[in-house]
């Protein structure tokens, strides 16, 4: 499963199944683009194929379509993204009170989310059956009778209905216990390129962007698997003068044996 998001123009993927039990180690994955076409993030994702959690970037939707070659991704939406749009709207007004019932159910998933944290694939699968589902397809419900009742001025609607047109996305991560609720893992692995761009502003050109795109990658990819950045950088090019090409897989920062300090 990846977790997507693109943003200034940059498509990142993360991979950290560590929620979930699963003792693989974690990575991030940027792509340069040098616009914000659809088509680059059609091409960086050629060859995957699975599970796709992505925001609702109108990029994203061919990805998703009976017509891509090799097949659709299958889609799992992100429900901070769904939630986050109902706060934002959230105003003094008669419609307030419906908008925080809204944030109080989505809470109710996300603290089933905390107590699951870390258990295994199945035994998340099982809560989420049993817990989770109920009350996300009661939320839908009770979204769609506000919809249908609400006031063509009222600005509510049209943040219950980003979620109700994903019904099925979002509730995704209620079918398969290896998935998270939302892509906030890909969200937060934007933090450093934020930061990047108001510092060193430029890349120089598209091949600066590639290169600048596999540093992150190694770098974020170092932080989330508890390594030093710059001492893993260090000891990988005091190597690679002399490493064989064939066995470059053993400095990826997982196979390094580095520590935070």
């Amino acid at each position: 499963m990846k977790n997507l998001c693109d943003n200034y123009p940059a498509t990142r993927g993360v991979r950290d199944d560590r929620d979930a039990g699963s003792s693989d180690p974690p990575a991030v994955w940027y792509a340069y683009s040098p616009d914000w076409s659809g088509k680059h993030t059609h091409n960086h994702l050629r060859h995957f194929h699975g599970v796709l959690q992505c925001d609702g970037y109108a990029g994203y939707e061919a990805l998703f379509s009976a017509d891509r070659k090799g097949g659709p991704l299958t889609e799992a939406a992100c429900m901070a993204h769904a939630r986050r749009g109902i706060n934002d709207v959230r105003e003094p007004s008669r419609t307030s009170a419906i908008a925080e019932e809204a944030l109080s159910r989505i809470g109710e998933l996300y603290a089933i989310e905390k107590e699951i944290r870390g258990l295994p694939e199945a035994e998340r699968l099982r809560v989420r059956q049993s817990r989770s589902k109920p009350l996300l397809l009661a939320l839908y419900d009770w979204m769609e009778e506000k919809v249908a009742d609400a006031s063509r001025k009222d600005r509510l609607p049209a943040a219950f209905g980003y979620l109700l047109k994903r019904k099925e996305a979002l509730a995704y991560f209620c079918e398969d216990g290896l998935a998270e609720i939302d892509n906030n893992a890909a969200e937060r692995a934007l933090r450093s390129v934020c930061l990047g761009k108001k510092n060193w502003l430029f890349f120089g050109n598209d091949h600066g962007g590639d290169r600048g795109a596999m540093v992150y990658s190694l770098i974020e990819t170092c932080k989330l698997n508890g390594i030093n950045p710059e001492a893993y950088l260090r000891h990988i090019l005091s190597l690679l003068p002399e490493w064989p090409a064939n066995r470059v897989s053993e400095l990826l920062p997982w196979n390094v044996e580095l520590t935070t300090k």
